[in-house]
């Protein structure tokens, strides 16, 4: 994956699937190999109806 999609029902799946296997150790790092912000991505996220859960590591619909 070069790019992350631009979905956000897609985006989400990745992102969760990336961090769930162990792809990237966190947020961070997973934005930084796509060169964006974790706070670019949660806040886009958050205006499509997903919040990260910091204790699971991953996005989910709220």
């Amino acid at each position: 994956m070069d790019r992350l999609p631009q979905t956000p029902a897609i985006l989400v799946s990745a992102v969760n699937m990336l961090l769930r296997d162990g792809e990237f150790d966190s947020l961070e790092a997973l934005c930084y190999n796509f060169d964006t912000t974790a706070d670019e991505l949660q806040t886009y996220l958050l205006r499509n109806g997903y919040r990260f859960d910091e204790d699971q590591q991953q996005f989910k619909a709220w």
